[in-house]
């Protein structure tokens, strides 16, 4: 919001610009221009303004175009030149507050590449010793947009921007997966009732539970991985409608391998240029996937409120960290903060997949116009996880103990472990023996011994902890 309102700073000194509506005055100091001033106009929405990591994106596509121009004899080398080194300003953090227009803008992304445009022209203005404005020199259009439209770059940009973000969240999601393993490991012997439909069922330890939640982690990490692959595909050169119009027959092979060498990504052109403006369904499987991510951090966070639930009247099988005091009016009362954040987190990243489904729907014929609201949401949701995750794993993940004593005194009068004696006994009588220690308030294994249909040895034999927790005999070697 800060960035927008900078305008005001500007005014006190102008100068005239000049678009196909007509002149205004632009602020004297300002590196955007005239469609920018409009924009800001037009779109006082949100104060939400692009992400660093978007900005940079752009700036990699236009450094691309002009290289890719200057190869085909399109743009003059000294022009290309200053665009190119206006661009690497931008990608080095310069001029981030020249980009001014809400994220909810015109349809397809028009303002904020103009705004784009706009900035790098009248820097490359500058580096060749001439005014802002002077477009005759370097237009905006002519010039920084050469052999370009909204149409091909900003989601050529969307593309970038959510591949580039992801290779932090991957990595924050293998150190999930890794304080997950390492708990499990931890909790290996910690025996302890499972629960189905929250009621008491089959012994299982709280190490398996927690290598349960790794692998969960590991899946949703590498579906994510694999649905990445499909925005490797840029339809940049593709223009306005996928036909390539107002480009070199050279340039879209130019542009995608100087794009390449600059981002570092594996990039190859559109299969289909068309497709590839119609259709968002790689920013569907992605936000899909991340929605996926969501509802198991979900599922997983609220497992551990429920066994932390306590200390005296919930189950408190495990202590998360104490992190901040829980209540303004019960003194001592400390609650699973880390965790109903993490599910909050969640909670946004579901909303913003509804967003994101939406606009992937409303394409209509040669473009799908909605494009900055699906960035927006998509990278709202990274930016969320990879900003919680490290806090996550830290104060909350790494930290968690277990209470061995509560676990075992859960275990020993949970009539479920009846179902251990079913092949002994039968179905019926081991039944009959559920409901008998449930009532008494004692043990199965107690129960079985007092009424003499086993004995303390075969009943020992029947509760090993191996065979317990799911090893046969065979996995013990």
């Amino acid at each position: 919001m800060e960035r927008r309102f900078r305008i005001e700073a500007f005014l006190l000194k102008t100068r005239k610009e000049k678009d196909s509506l007509g002149e205004r005055e632009v602020p004297a100091g300002a590196y955007y221009g005239i469609q920018t001033l409009r924009a800001t106009e037009n779109f006082p929405v949100s104060g939400i303004l692009a992400r660093p990591e978007f900005i940079n994106a752009y700036a990699m596509v236009k450094k691309a175009a002009a290289l890719a121009n200057a190869d085909v004899g399109w743009l003059e080398p000294r022009i290309a030149g200053a665009i190119v080194s206006a661009c690497d300003e931008i990608l080095a953090g310069r001029l981030h507050d020249q980009f001014v227009v809400d994220d909810f803008q015109a349809g397809a992304g028009t303002s904020f590449n103009m705004n784009m445009n706009e900035v790098v022209a009248n820097r490359a203005l500058e580096l060749i010793g001439k005014k802002k404005g002077n477009y005759s020199v370097i237009h905006p259009n002519d010039h920084v947009n050469m052999a370009q439209s909204t149409n091909d770059t900003y989601p050529t940009a969307m593309r970038l921007c959510i591949l580039i973000i992801a290779q932090d969240l991957l990595d924050n999601l293998d150190n999930l997966r890794k304080a997950f393993v390492k708990k499990g490991m931890e909790f290996e012997r910690v025996l302890k009732s499972g629960r189905t439909h929250l009621m008491d069922a089959l012994p299982v330890t709280l190490g398996q539970e927690f290598m349960a939640y790794s692998v969960a982690i590991k899946k949703a990490r590498d579906m994510l991985k694999e649905k990445l692959k499909l925005l490797e595909e840029v339809p940049l050169g593709a223009t306005a409608v996928g036909t390539g119009a107002n480009t070199h027959p050279d340039y879209h092979k130019q542009v995608v391998k100087h794009l390449r060498k600059i981002t570092g990504l594996n990039l190859i052109q559109a299969e289909d240029p068309r497709e590839a403006l119609q259709s968002r369904l790689d920013f569907a499987s992605i936000s899909g996937g991340l929605k996926a991510l969501a509802l198991e951090l979900i599922r997983i966070s609220n497992d551990l409120r429920l066994m932390n639930s306590g200390p005296i009247t919930g189950w408190a099988e495990i202590r998360l960290p104490a992190t901040q005091p829980g209540s303004s009016i019960m003194p001592g009362k400390v609650n699973p903060v880390m965790a109903e954040c993490m599910d909050m987190i969640c909670f946004q990243i579901m909303g913003n997949d509804i967003s994101v489904c939406m606009a992937v729907q409303a394409g209509q014929m040669e473009l799908n116009v909605m494009n900055p609201v699906m960035i927006h949401n998509i990278l709202e949701s990274m930016v969320l996880l990879n900003n919680y995750i490290p806090v996550y794993i830290e104060k909350c993940i790494a930290g968690i103990e277990a209470d061995e004593a509560k676990c075992r005194s859960y275990l020993e009068k949970n009539p479920s472990i009846a179902t251990f004696l079913d092949p002994h006994i039968g179905y019926m009588q081991a039944a009959e023996i559920a409901k008998e220690a449930l009532r008494r308030n004692m043990s199965v294994k107690d129960l079985v011994i007092e009424k003499g249909i086993l004995t303390k040895k075969q009943v020992e034999q029947i509760f090993d902890y191996e065979f317990l927790i799911g090893k046969k005999k065979s996995d013990k070697k």
